[in-house]
């Protein structure tokens, strides 16, 4: 199944987090995925009100049974999303601990077969 995708546009005010939240719930009960993709690239620059509302939009996928995926985020907010200790699956990364498509491990002569 194809994950619903919810539009983010900046800037979002306090008053529409909630709304945003049960957009969230109710796009992860209509698609019966677990997965709502959220497209960032039009929040503007990243700052604490963006990871204040990502982090309550993942807060409120959980509690559905579900979790967010992040569409084109901006480096900066990558980078302050990790200085804040929040994760998140970005479309397009590889997941932890699966290799990258078409990436083969290389072999030195004489190693034993596993």
């Amino acid at each position: 199944m194809t994950p619903a995708v919810l539009m983010l546009a900046g800037p979002v005010t306090r008053e529409e987090v909630a709304g945003l939240c049960d957009d969230v719930r109710a796009r992860l009960e209509a698609t019966g995925t677990r997965v709502v993709v959220c497209d960032v690239g039009g929040l503007g620059p990243p700052g604490l009100g963006v990871v204040d509302l990502l982090a309550r939009l993942q807060l409120a996928a959980r509690r559905a049974g579900g979790r967010i995926r992040l569409r084109d985020p901006d480096p900066a907010l990558h980078a302050l999303l990790d200085l804040v200790g929040l994760r998140f699956e970005v479309e397009g990364e590889v997941e932890q601990r699966e290799p990258a498509l078409g990436v083969e491990e290389a072999v030195e002569p004489g190693d034993p077969a596993v």
